[in-house]
């Protein structure tokens, strides 16, 4: 309860009968506040990032933007994760021990930590989610420095 839903990503891939379910769902729950779930469908970091670019030059093509003004947070507002207050993670937590970001948040997650882990999401459970935020605990966030 209180819990608002919402997507990013190509929704048009899913069947028609659950797009209008994500769409009520969202709609229903677009007020409430206590916390804010992301399903992220058929999500392209890289699509997502090529989209803002496209929307930032047709701003400047009109006239309405200045090229001198492409800020990184202009570039964040055109991006999906707008969305969220937090658009950008602290912690990715990537399971099935790949050891890559696979395409996923490519801008936002310059900063973040990443920890991995060789099981896999349906088996990972309270214990694995407890020792990735002690194993956050310990870093020391350098947001670029040294």
């Amino acid at each position: 309860q209180g819990i608002r839903i919402s997507t990013i990503g190509d929704t048009a891939l899913l069947s028609d009968s659950l797009q209008q379910v994500l769409e009520h769902t969202k709609e229903a729950t677009q007020n409430n506040t206590r916390s804010h779930v992301i399903f992220a469908i058929s999500y392209s970091g890289q699509d997502d990032i090529t989209k803002a670019c496209h929307s930032i030059a047709m701003k400047v093509k009109d006239g309405i933007i200045d090229p001198k003004d492409i800020t990184k947070s202009l570039i964040e507002q055109q991006l999906e994760t707008k969305i969220t207050a937090t658009p950008c993670p602290d912690l990715l937590i990537r399971t099935s021990g790949e050891v890559r970001v696979s395409n996923f948040l490519l801008w936002q997650l310059a900063y973040s930590e990443l920890h991995f882990t060789r099981t896999l999401w349906p088996d990972f459970g309270e214990q694995e989610f407890i020792e990735a935020l002690q194993s956050f605990q310990q870093r020391r966030r350098r947001f670029g420095g040294r």
